[in-house]
């Protein structure tokens, strides 16, 4: 068996036009969704990720502001400059790009943010809409493998057991949210589980987001699971690779995502997806 695989830059670009359009319907009523991304500091990163940010809002119509600041923004300024976004009629998404210089509260900075433009999905809020069914804006990259799965047919996951490997709050818990919230049964481990593939091995599907090269290989997963590779690294000759022995596993999974052309390009759709769905409740 080789695993059929789940096309993330395919999955995107299907998904933009479908913002692209009902943006153009928005314009037509006189309503522009309009997002702000905020970068403090000079992560080399965090810079590509906004710039490719901007770029995407742009070719979907959007209206988008990138506010650059230096590393040294106190975190009172930084707090104020929020608050006069959440004001702003023009604004409808506001993203601060992670991670902050040490001396800014992360948590505080987050949940500054008004929870109806909070479409990086992070405000308590928003988790708490999550948790009983209420709408509210989903965590980008969870969302994105959650539409990754609805396009091979997997939307209601009645009798389905996943396996998410990381328990961070950006893609871990979140991520077990959504598959609970599609009646999946939710196993939530790390790299340190022990005799970790003992529950890979049991699951249908199973979500890899560590930050670790090779956390699951082939001996590791069910004949015919899904394999979700939300992992960023880069392998030995400095490429591009996830947390999956992608050679191996493919071998065995059912479905599986690549890396690069996965996970990525759906986080950014869904960001779009929020940001649209703001606008939308305001609409005339």
């Amino acid at each position: 068996m080789t695993a059929q695989l789940i096309d993330g830059n395919a999955l995107s670009r299907q998904l933009r036009q479908q913002v692209r359009e009902r943006t153009t319907a928005l314009k037509e009523r006189g309503l522009t969704p309009g997002l702000a991304v905020v970068l403090v500091g000079d992560n080399p990163a965090s810079q590509v990720y906004v710039r490719n940010k901007v770029k995407a809002c742009e070719e979907v119509g959007f209206h988008s502001v990138l506010e650059r600041y230096d590393a040294t923004l106190t975190e009172a300024e930084l707090l104020a400059r929020i608050e006069a976004l959440n004001q702003d009629p023009a604004i409808h998404g506001i993203l601060v790009q992670l991670p902050l210089p040490a001396h800014i509260d992360d948590k505080k900075v987050i949940e500054a943010i008004s929870p109806a433009k909070d479409v990086d999905g992070f405000h308590v809020a928003s988790a708490g809409a999550l948790l009983v069914g209420e709408a509210g804006f989903k965590a980008c990259t969870p969302y994105g493998c959650m539409k990754m799965l609805e396009s091979i047919g997997l939307k209601d996951l009645r009798g389905k057991h996943a396996v998410v490997i990381g328990r961070s709050n950006i893609v871990g818990k979140p991520m077990a949210l959504m598959l609970l919230a599609a009646n999946a049964t939710v196993t939530v481990c790390h790299s340190g589980t022990a005799d970790l593939a003992a529950m890979t091995r049991q699951a249908d599907i199973v979500v890899a987001a560590v930050g670790k090269r090779n956390v699951l290989t082939a001996d590791m997963v069910k004949p015919g699971a899904v394999v979700i590779d939300v992992g960023m690294n880069r392998n030995a000759e400095g490429k591009l690779c996830g947390d999956v022995d992608f050679e191996g596993v493919r071998e065995v999974a059912g479905w599986i995502t690549p890396v690069p052309g996965g996970v990525g390009p759906m986080t950014i759709t869904m960001l779009l997806v929020n940001t649209l769905e703001a606008a939308e409740r305001l609409r005339p």
